[in-house]
């Protein structure tokens, strides 16, 4: 499925004043049950043979699902574990991803977070992406700006990839199919300043948005790793497209997000033959 933007009005600013509110401190909570079930323990799942899920993903989802029913009982809710809760036609989309960078969380890699996005008649108007280990809070409205722990954000300044950070990941698909981003990664390695993988694509889209890469690319993700980052992303200055250089939608799989300067060199490698 593959939404087009829309031009539709933001909601009234008291209406966003609730939607914010809320997403952050539903993110917050969810974060403090990831802290606490990594310093409890917690159970291990295997989707596939890389492909984890934990009882923390599980228990930090049912938790953001009960806060936005019981506030927003009329909104739609995308959740990772649970699929789509569609009650009815709402204008209104929430989309969740209780912990992204399980696979860091399982194995007491401590770069993982909470990624809450809302979504309205097709466009995404609010992100929020909370690390609970580092206690950072990325928050953006569309039109508003972006934020990190109140202070305002911006991208970088780099201009050429030869000066650029940038980062990328890779779908559970990996070992099965051809297009596994592995051939991109050889070829960014040799035209960047350096190449990283963190494993938390919601961070990665912040940490362009807050000038600790210059770019980010990846081929296969799903709306609820992007749908907050990318909202941060663009209110802190930035651009996101996909592979291809069209129009991003998170219900696509490709993106590219950069600070601007860097991105038609991004687009270049990425189109190689």
């Amino acid at each position: 499925m593959i939404r087009v933007m829309s031009s539709q009005p933001l909601p009234p600013p008291s209406l966003m004043a609730t939607y914010h509110q809320t997403a952050i401190e539903t993110a917050m909570m969810a974060g403090a049950l990831l802290q606490e079930q990594a310093r409890a323990g917690f159970r291990i799942e295997h989707k596939d043979a890389v492909n984890l899920v934990t009882d923390a993903d599980r228990r930090s989802e049912k938790a953001i699902v009960e806060a936005l029913q019981k506030t927003f009982p009329n909104h739609q809710i995308l959740a990772e574990e649970q699929g789509l809760r569609s009650p009815s036609q709402s204008a209104y989309r929430w989309i969740i991803d209780p912990l992204d960078g399980t696979t860091n969380f399982a194995h007491g890699f401590p770069v993982y977070c909470v990624s809450i996005a809302l979504e309205y008649h097709g466009q995404c108007i609010l992100g929020v992406v909370f690390d609970p280990s580092r206690q950072e809070l990325f928050v953006a409205e569309r039109g508003g700006g972006a934020f990190l722990n109140e202070q305002s954000i911006q991208v970088s300044q780099a201009t050429t990839l030869n000066s650029a950070l940038l980062v990328t990941g890779f779908g559970y698909d990996i070992r099965d199919t051809p297009d596994n981003n592995l051939d991109h990664f050889c070829h960014f390695s040799l035209k960047a300043q350096g190449v990283r993988r963190t494993g938390a694509a919601a961070l990665d889209l912040c940490y362009v948005a807050s000038a600790r890469f210059d770019g980010f690319w990846e081929l296969s993700l799903q709306p609820w790793d992007t749908a907050a980052g990318a909202v941060i992303l663009e209110e802190a200055g930035g651009r996101v497209t996909d592979i291809q250089g069209g129009t991003f939608s998170i219900y696509g799989q490709g993106i590219v997000a950069s600070n601007g300067l860097v991105h038609d060199e991004m687009l270049l490698v990425l189109t190689r033959r």
